[in-house]
């Protein structure tokens, strides 16, 4: 436990000293269609660094699995979070929803969950939707882009790993579960 507490503590530390530079702005450039880079861009700087870390992470991980679609799995890594868009689940909505699914039941959570955000008392509970929806919502923000591959990924990242599932699927939630 002491071990999870501290990976949680130094997770919160590099998401508030986040950046992204210019050249791994450029990698992300060279891996990502144009028409799906503004879902990169609109991300959180947290989430843009989580995102590199984990598509890092999944290639190491693809060394050793040659059946892989490595660059399918690039792409799923650089847009696994985008669901949660900047302004929609910052660092302290982030802390709130770790915290709540830790000490919280599932039907609490539920019940607290919002879909929108009408007054600021909504906030906790909107970061409880996006948090628990962002895998659907950027699954269907790429299904739009005509990412079908990658959504039906990304729409999964977060489900408990199933028979037959593509390779791609398994080492994305593994690098994000190290990151």
């Amino acid at each position: 436990m002491k071990g999870k507490k501290l990976g949680r503590l130094a997770q919160f530390w590099r998401a508030i000293m986040a950046n992204v530079t210019s050249a791994e702005l450029d990698w992300v450039r060279e891996q990502l269609p144009e028409r799906a880079w503004p879902l990169f861009l609109g991300m959180h700087p947290a989430d843009q660094r989580h995102v590199l870390n984990v598509a890092r992470t999944a290639l190491k991980l693809a060394e050793g699995e040659p059946a892989a679609d490595k660059a399918l799995l690039v792409r799923c890594a650089l847009l696994h979070d985008a669901g949660r868009r900047q302004g929609m689940l910052d660092i302290w909505g982030k802390v709130w929803t770790v915290l709540a699914e830790h000490y919280l039941s599932a039907g609490l959570r539920r019940s607290l969950r919002r879909r929108q955000v009408r007054s600021v008392l909504d906030r906790p509970g909107y970061a409880l939707h996006v948090y628990e929806e962002h895998p659907r919502m950027g699954a269907a923000m790429l299904r739009e882009l005509g990412m079908a591959a990658e959504a039906e990924i990304i729409a999964r990242h977060h489900e408990p790993p199933a028979e037959d599932e593509p390779i791609e699927l398994t080492l994305l939630r593994r690098a994000d579960e190290m990151n």
